[in-house]
This record gives structure tokens, C-alpha cells and sequence, in this order.
């Protein structure tokens, strides 16, 4: 008997090895087994798991696939994803006909791997590649894998494929949220099998594309690192199916492209150090990126203002949309090609020719000419009435376009030329004006020369009349020294055509002082025109104050005042042109900030500051802006930072340190609290204005965002909570985020703070800002708690006796009365 016993205990290992213990690393699920909700396999490797999950902030249950260690939860693969499980009960199997089938507690079909064909012994085995495979068990034949059905990831080892055959395609589909894992918006995939290009779709109608593969690259995408690519290839089975095959990075497993419950396809790769998934890249990266923005025949730029212009030879379809920012409807063809004037019975003329663009994403679709070189593929658009475009390219061949031109952007670096096919007239223009430009311009030599003495009798006259003016404000009766004279003066009916009759198409903004347009004057320099607006209150002093402070400032960092224009009720200031507008236009725009990364924002933010101390300490006037704000931060073609809109400013005696107005002028939310409340103003004034803008950079967020005023008032009030916290990179704005940088944004919202604290005294000077932010001065002092005044200014403001709140009665909202 004792024997005996001693045998039992020697056999019950061996029979435990034959009882299925799911929650060891078993990778194969047999026809009389099955997982439970509590249970899983995994992969031999240990690099993937199967088991149920519920996605974050959800309850339900799906049958799914993810990594298993990594310490970010990341799931590759959805079964039931319309059929969520509602509690535990879930149950994977396989069934009598050898179907993988996932099951309620109510033995309900809520997914099947659906093979039609019933075999009674079949096992499903899931790889360390992340698929799950059903077999036969005698014969090894493939029933059915997962990688055949992909959800919203695509892995190593995986393809993605188009053919002429629907049914046939595989295709990745979108997450509903990231709650939410049935099939939401948006599909991925590859098309057309001909010249395959990556597509994502938005409710079945193209939402991005890559452009064409040349066999290393997609032609659309100059900013793709092929690097990053390797072994990224496409099979041609010569059925009509092309397979697009991703093997990731040299990391095999732990490298992934996602689609985003928000239509963004995302490759990432996983970095052991940081613990986390490093983004190696992502489209749609702009505005631009998204199909068809600037309709047809229209070609997108996102460095031009507006982003859409229509090609050469071509004209907005419908001009008011158009001057609206509404694009969609592209653009028309100005002068009919050869073959439309003769199917109309016109005179022939001349042969059409093809305008040369460079640096361009090439429209979608394309038609392949099989073995043509390059002298016939232009030669075989030429001949084809109905081709309007080709292009060759290395690795594809000749591509030609019909129809319309969609699709079409322009690049910095990279890109493709195409060649654009247009009437013989467009280009006689072109010589025409060749001859005409030296032709005019000696002509206008001798029109100035005669008109020489006229003109400056002219503006003798319009000198006198802007100087008899002086008397209608005290301001500029206290600043004699100013020679206005020494400013251009512009004739209204000049800048009535430079800004189209100040077309609404041309309005650039709208502020206090009323409208700001765009305009070319004829010698082609662009400008930004500022019209007073006859009905504000905010007007003739605020203009002549501004003439007479900007005429003496001159700075790299402050805005250019080229000249004025006074005719009868006509008041106009003319400033030098911003392209890139002003600073809240990008730092606040969700598709735009991320033009502003880390190292150019802190640019601005030492721009903001050298403009600052030159107006405090290094002109020949100490000034004090009063008006410091996003808005008032205007952007030049590099992005550099010109402080604008001086009608507030205010010029300090050599003596004064601080002033006391009964006119309270400026931005709630940027005003400090003795300015606000008692009318003292000085250059602490505009430290803390600038710290509440230092914030809003930092951030990407406006200051009158933060509305949660039983905790906080303002961005102000926000940082400093999460400083309390110790957990201010909260703050900090997610596109700009970067280890690399943590101390210097940390540096950088410690000085916002202690420019925003409640007592001026304690607000550092802009010199010692500077050397702050320069790291010349390495022990920051601890900030004090900031002043949270908005609430009281907004419930107090009638109340206020020190002060009047000024406002401008424009039927506009002005940046007197509330923050933007």
C-alpha cells in the first residue's frame, strides 16, 4: 500500500502535464479546450498574449490580442468588435465544425472565425509575429489566421493588400474611440493595384494618401524615412492582387503602424528606455496632408497666406467661397486647350504647351504608360486631348493625369516634378511681359522725374495737414520733439487699390482700432493697413500716440511702421506684412502649433523679451506697452517675434518709475492686479503680461481657457496649483514635449511664475528675465502665489472708482473689454 502511494505521487506531474492550465505560457488552444475570461495563451516567445480585456474606461469585454512584455497595455488585434462582452463570462473555444468562436455565459455566438469548410480536429496557435492561427491538426492546412483579419494595427509579418476583387482586400479599420473598439470612420489601406498608394478613407471617401510607390518610397511623403522601413515591400501575385508587406524596424516585434480612432496613421516603434512608444512618424501631418483641401487644380502650400492657390493658368471656380477659405471647389482652366478650341469651331492656334512644377505631391489618379521612356511620355500627353498632366519617375515610369488635377501640394524639400498641360496663350504672356518690363520701366523713369515736383507738393501738403491735427489730442501736444514729417505719407486712393477697395478677401483681423487689411502696393511690397474705425472711441489718440512712439523705435523684434495716411476722416497706419500673423493664430490652433517645437517657442519667447528691454531700457524713450498678448505678437516669414499695436503704450519722464491714469486700457487675464484695480502702471505692468503670455506659449493655451474658477483663476492660477503639486509638466503642451528639454520648459514656467506674482516689487525686471532664461543666473527665486484677479476685475469692474474701463464702440469686439 505504501508502494503503491509512492507511485501515485511519482505520476501526478505526468497527468498534470496533460491537463490544460491556461495561465502558464501555453500557446495552442485544442478542440476539447477552451479560455475563460480569466484565462490566456501565449505566444512561444513570450512576445504575445490572447485573453479578455476591457479598454480603458469601459466595462466591456472583447477577445484580444497585445504584447506581453511591454509595460504599456498596447492590444493589436480585436475579435467581438461589435459584440461586446457585457460581463466575465466570456468563453473562447472552438466548435463542433473546428470554428474558433467566442461565447456569453448564455453559450451565445458572439464571434466565429466563420471557415466553411467543417473539419472535427483543428487547434489554433497564436506566433510570436502576434497571429493567431486555426489548423488542422493531421494535416497542417491553414483554416483561417488573424493576420487575415486585422483590426486597427498592423504588425512585423503582416500585409495589407488591394484587388480588383472587393471581397479580397485587406484593410485596416479605426477603433469608434479610444473606449470603443467596433469599427469607427476610418479605414487604411492600399489603392489602386496598379500604381499602389496607402489610402485612408473617412466613411468610405479619401481622407489622406501617400502618393505612389517607387519601389523604396512613397513619392508623397518626402518627409518618410525608408530607414525606418526596412523590408517594407510590395508582391504582385500577377492575379490583380498587390501584397504591401511591413517587417518593422531591426526590433521586429515591438515596431507597429496604428490607425487612429481620428483618421491619423501612426508608426511607432517601442523604446526599451523610455518605456514607451516612440512615434517615428504620422500622416496627415498638416492641413495640407488632407485630401483634396484645395479642390481641383488647386495646389496647397502651408507656408503661403492662404494655403491654396490655384495653378497657373487657372482661376478660383467660385471666387466668393474662395475668399472665404472655402476651397473645395477648386479652381477652373482661364484659356481653353488646343482641342477645346477646335471641338468649337475656333481657329485653331498654336499647339498647347506644359508648365514645369517642382516639389509637388503628384495627384491622385493616375494612369500608368507600361515601357515609354520619358521623350514619349510627353510626347503621348501631347497627343491624348483628354491628358492634362504627366510626370516620370524613377521606379514607376510614365504616369499621366485626365480629368481633374487632385490633390496637389507643394514642399519645402523633397517632392516630384510634374508637368501641367496649358494653352499655347498662358505662355505668349509670360514672353510678352519680358518685353513690356523694361519697355515700362523706362517710361516710368521719365513719369517720376516729370512728376517730381508735383508730388512733392503733394505731400508738402499732407504734411501740413497731419501737423495741424496735433492739436486734437494732449498726448502728442507732450511729445513736440516727434517730426512726423520724417514718416511716408500714403494716399488713400494708393492704398484703396493696393488692398482691393479693402476687400473682405484682404481682412487680416479686426481690433479696437478697427479693421487691419492685407494689400501689395504697385511696386509689389506687401503691407498690413490699419483703419481707424470712424465710429471708435478708441481712435485719434490711440493713432496719433502710436505714429508718434513707433516713428522712434527701431528693433528687430518690434513691429515696422512704413507710413500713414490722414485724408478727412481717413486715418490709416501702414505696417510692414507678417506672413505668418500673429502668435495666437499658431500657438492656439490645434493644426498649427506644431510648426512651433520646442526650440523655435523658446526663440520667441527670448524675441518677446530683447523687445521688451529695448522699449524699457534701450531706446531713446522708456515705454510702456500696456497691451502685451498673444495677438499682439506678430510672426515674420521665419517665425521671428515683432511686438505690434502701440496705441496703448505710454512714455515714462527719465524720473518716473510708476504713473497713475484714471484711463485703464488693456486685456483682462494680462493685466496685472495694481494696473487693473488702482490705475498704476510701470514696467512690472508688462512683466506681467508677459509672464501670463510666457504661460499660454508653454501650454498652447489661452489664458481664458481655464474656467474651472472654484479652484483657479486663469492659466496663472493653474500653473501654480500644478506647481504645488509638483507636477508641473502637466502644463506643458504635448506636441512640444521632450525629455531632452524638461529643465528648460521647467526653467521657463518658474520665471512665468515669478513674473505673475501678486506685488510688483517682487516681479523681476525684463534684464534679469533675460539672464534668467539664459542660465546666467542659476538660483531661481521660490515664487510667491500669483495674483488671481480676473474674477474680481469681472465682478468688480463697475464698482472700480481708481479707474475707467475704456471701450471702443465699434460694432467689433475689442481687446479692451475682454481677453482672447
Amino acid at each position: 500500500m505504501g508502494l503503491l502511494s509512492k507511485t501515485n505521487l511519482l505520476l501526478l506531474p505526468v497527468l498534470c502535464c496533460f491537463c490544460l492550465n491556461l495561465t502558464v505560457a501555453i500557446d495552442t488552444i485544442r478542440s476539447s479546450q477552451s479560455i475563460n475570461d480569466s484565462e490566456y495563451i501565449i505566444s512561444k516567445g513570450s512576445v504575445f498574449k490572447l485573453g479578455f480585456f476591457s479598454p480603458e474606461n469601459s466595462t466591456n469585454r472583447y477577445l484580444g490580442i497585445w504584447y506581453n512584455n511591454i509595460s504599456v497595455f498596447t492590444v493589436i488585434w480585436v475579435a467581438n468588435r461589435e459584440k461586446p462582452l457585457k460581463d466575465s463570462s466570456g468563453v473562447l473555444t472552438i466548435s463542433e465544425d473546428g470554428n474558433l468562436v467566442v461565447l456569453n455565459g448564455q453559450a451565445e455566438i458572439l464571434w466565429s472565425s466563420n471557415v466553411s469548410n467543417s473539419v472535427t480536429n483543428s487547434s489554433a496557435t497564436l506566433g510570436d509575429f502576434g497571429n493567431l492561427v486555426l489548423r488542422v491538426d493531421t494535416t497542417g492546412l491553414v483554416l483561417w489566421e488573424s493576420f487575415q483579419h486585422p483590426s486597427d494595427t498592423i504588425v512585423s509579418r503582416m500585409k495589407l493588400s488591394t484587388s480588383s476583387k472587393k471581397d479580397q482586400r485587406l484593410q485596416l479599420t479605426s477603433w469608434k474611440s479610444p473606449s470603443d473598439p467596433s469599427i469607427g470612420s476610418f479605414s487604411s489601406g492600399i489603392d489602386p493595384p496598379t500604381i499602389p498608394e496607402a489610402f485612408v478613407w473617412k466613411e468610405g471617401r479619401p481622407y489622406w494618401r501617400s502618393g505612389p510607390w517607387n519601389g523604396q518610397v512613397f513619392i508623397g511623403m518626402p518627409n518618410w524615412n525608408p530607414g525606418y522601413y526596412t523590408g517594407f515591400t510590395f508582391i504582385d501575385d500577377t492575379n490583380g492582387t498587390v501584397f504591401e508587406t511591413f517587417t518593422g524596424l531591426d526590433m521586429l516585434h515591438l515596431s507597429k503602424i496604428v490607425l487612429d480612432w481620428q483618421g491619423n496613421v501612426v508608426h511607432t516603434y517601442w523604446d526599451d528606455g523610455k518605456e514607451d512608444w516612440e512615434v517615428v512618424h504620422k500622416n496627415p501631418e498638416d492641413e495640407c496632408d488632407v485630401y483634396g483641401t484645395c479642390g481641383a487644380f488647386g495646389s496647397c502650400d502651408l507656408l503661403s497666406s492662404p494655403i491654396c492657390r490655384c495653378l497657373r493658368g487657372f482661376e478660383p471656380k467660385i471666387i466668393k467661397e474662395w475668399n472665404r477659405g472655402n476651397w473645395t471647389s477648386g479652381c477652373v482652366r482661364r484659356t481653353p486647350l488646343q482641342c477645346e478650341r477646335m471641338n468649337n469651331s475656333i481657329e485653331e492656334g498654336k499647339a498647347d504647351g506644359f508648365l514645369k512644377l517642382e516639389m509637388i505631391k503628384v495627384p491622385d489618379f493616375a494612369e500608368l504608360a507600361l515601357d515609354v521612356n520619358i521623350e514619349d511620355c510627353r510626347k503621348q500627353c501631347l497627343e491624348n486631348c483628354s491628358c492634362v498632366a504627366y510626370g516620370y519617375y524613377t521606379g514607376i515610369g510614365c504616369l499621366s493625369w485626365s480629368g481633374n488635377l487632385i490633390d496637389l501640394r507643394h514642399f519645402t524639400v523633397g517632392g516630384s516634378d510634374i508637368y501641367i498641360r496649358l494653352a499655347n496663350l498662358e505662355f505668349e504672356e509670360e514672353r510678352n511681359s519680358r518685353v513690356i518690363i523694361p519697355i515700362t520701366v523706362t517710361i516710368g523713369v521719365i513719369a517720376i522725374a516729370s512728376t517730381a515736383f508735383f508730388f512733392w507738393r503733394w505731400m508738402a501738403k499732407k504734411k501740413r495737414a497731419m501737423k495741424s491735427k496735433s492739436n486734437e489730442s494732449l498726448l502728442f501736444d507732450s511729445l513736440n520733439d516727434v517730426k512726423l514729417q520724417d514718416l511716408p505719407i500714403f494716399d488713400l486712393e494708393e492704398l484703396a487699390k493696393a488692398t482691393n477697395n479693402f476687400d473682405m478677401a484682404n481682412k487680416l483681423g479686426q481690433g479696437g482700432f478697427g479693421p487691419v487689411y492685407r494689400g501689395k502696393l504697385h511696386n509689389g511690397q506687401e503691407i498690413a493697413v490699419k483703419r481707424l474705425c470712424r465710429a471708435s472711441g478708441q481712435g485719434l489718440e490711440e493713432f496719433l500716440n502710436e505714429v508718434a512712439l513707433i516713428t522712434k523705435l527701431q528693433h528687430r523684434n518690434l513691429v515696422r511702421l512704413l507710413g500713414c495716411c490722414i485724408e478727412g476722416e481717413e486715418k490709416m497706419l501702414i505696417y510692414e506684412y507678417m506672413p505668418n500673423k500673429s502668435l495666437d493664430a499658431i500657438v492656439f490652433d490645434p493644426v498649427h502649433q506644431k510648426l512651433l517645437n520646442w526650440r523655435k517657442r523658446f526663440d520667441i519667447i527670448e524675441g518677446i523679451c530683447r523687445g521688451l528691454l529695448y522699449l524699457h531700457r534701450d531706446s531713446r524713450l522708456k515705454i510702456i506697452h500696456r497691451d502685451l498678448k498673444a495677438s499682439n505678437i506678430l510672426l515674420d516669414q521665419e517665425l521671428n517675434p515683432k511686438i505690434s499695436d502701440f496705441g496703448m503704450a505710454r512714455i515714462f519722464g527719465c524720473n518716473e518709475d510708476q504713473v497713475k491714469t484714471k484711463r485703464v486700457v488693456g486685456t483682462y487675464g494680462y493685466m496685472s492686479p495694481e494696473y487693473a484695480m488702482r490705475g498704476l502702471f510701470s514696467e512690472k505692468s508688462d512683466v506681467f503680461s508677459f509672464g501670463v503670455l510666457l504661460l499660454e506659449i508653454v501650454s498652447g493655451r489661452r489664458n481664458t481657457s481655464i474656467c474651472d474658477e472654484e479652484q483657479y483663476s486663469g492659466l496663472a492660477g493653474l500653473a501654480w496649483k500644478l506647481w504645488n503639486d509638483d507636477n508641473i509638466m502637466a502644463l506643458v503642451d504635448p506636441t512640444i514635449w521632450d525629455p531632452s528639454f524638461q529643465m528648460d520648459i521647467s526653467k521657463c514656467i518658474h520665471v512665468g511664475l515669478l513674473c505673475v506674482q501678486e506685488l510688483a516689487r517682487d516681479r523681476p525686471n525684463v534684464s534679469t528675465i533675460i539672464s534668467m532664461l539664459k542660465s546666467e543666473i542659476l538660483d531661481l527665486p521660490t515664487p510667491k502665489q500669483p495674483a488671481f484677479m480676473e474674477r474680481q476685475i469681472s465682478s468688480n469692474i463697475e464698482l472700480t472708482q481708481q479707474g475707467q474701463i475704456r471701450s471702443s464702440i465699434c460694432n467689433v469686439t475689442t481687446s479692451i473689454v475682454s481677453g482672447r
